[in-house]
């Protein structure tokens, strides 16, 4: 049986110490603190030397702070001989940022680059939750594993929409359709999807419905909200184009900014935020790796 060794950032503890009850481990001891001048510094309280180390940070919250200390603890333990280290990441920090979407442009693909801090700061693999791009994963020399969400989504459609066999599954965008054709195909339901452009970003100039929603439940299904705009936004869409009842599944609810005022001002039954499924499944996959790897 290796020896794990499990340590949180500081952007997710309680979910750090539930892996960490689960397995029946304790957290490791790390200590983070700031220079005056807001310089990060991670101190590993104890040996990691031939340990398999897995480090819980995510990227939201105050991203770039996290991101840093996620790269220093990353850092310290491999320069402490740690054997391996996993960075188990549910909400991957520039994922919006992973291609030039126009000819020309001089946009960066910041994604590619994280990718590649994560690597250099001595990272063996990692674990992530529901990538807002696919190919994200290709941006690595080191193994990904992509957990997805949609079982869970599923679970909470079973268990929580009475009329879910009359529903259309709907994506808020056109690159999340391959994420509702596999729920609804699953659900044996119909699905549509809302073509959206933007003026600039977290600004949605127009919307168009493709599908059919009237006289059904439509369940809204996006990997990430942050200011809310674009579902709050498309549930003002689907009401006009006849559902009855709109229920909107996100598995990264960053809510930042007008986010929360957007959001109880909609035409939402129910908003859902899946990103606590996470535990269930980095739980499972821990719990694999610690008993058969």
């Amino acid at each position: 049986m290796p020896n794990i060794k499990i340590f949180s950032g500081s952007s997710h503890p309680d979910l750090s110490q539930k892996i960490a009850d689960r397995l029946g481990l304790e957290l490791g001891k790390v200590v983070t603190k700031k220079f005056s001048n807001q310089e990060t510094c991670v101190e590993i309280g104890e040996s990691v030397r031939g340990e398999d180390v897995y480090i819980v940070q995510s990227g939201c919250g105050e991203i770039n702070d996290n991101l840093m200390e996620l790269l220093i603890m990353i850092n310290a333990c491999k320069i402490a001989s740690a054997s391996r280290v996993t960075a188990v990441i549910p909400c991957f920090p520039y994922a919006r940022q992973d291609k030039k979407d126009k000819v020309g442009s001089r946009a960066p693909i910041s994604a590619k680059l994280v990718a590649n801090m994560l690597s250099v700061a001595g990272a063996d693999h990692i674990i992530t939750m529901d990538l807002h791009a696919s190919q994200i994963q290709g941006f690595f020399d080191i193994p990904v594993d992509n957990l997805y969400a949609e079982p869970a989504v599923l679970k909470w459609i079973k268990e929580n929409i009475n009329e879910w066999k009359n529903c259309t599954i709907v994506s808020p965008d056109a690159g999340g359709a391959k994420r509702v054709t596999s729920i609804a195909d699953r659900l044996n339901v119909d699905f549509a999807l809302i073509h959206k452009e933007r003026k600039k970003a977290n600004e949605v100039d127009r919307m168009v419905l493709v599908g059919d929603v009237k006289d059904r439940v439509a369940i809204l299904v996006d990997d990430m909200a942050d200011t809310c705009g674009t579902v709050c936004h498309a549930a003002d869409k689907l009401v006009s184009a006849g559902a009855t009842k709109v229920y909107a599944i996100l598995t990264h609810g960053i809510f930042s900014g007008p986010a929360i005022s957007r959001i109880n001002n909609a035409n939402f039954e129910a908003v859902v935020k899946m990103m606590l499924w996470f535990f269930m499944f980095s739980v499972m996959f821990f719990s694999i790796r610690f008993y058969f790897n």
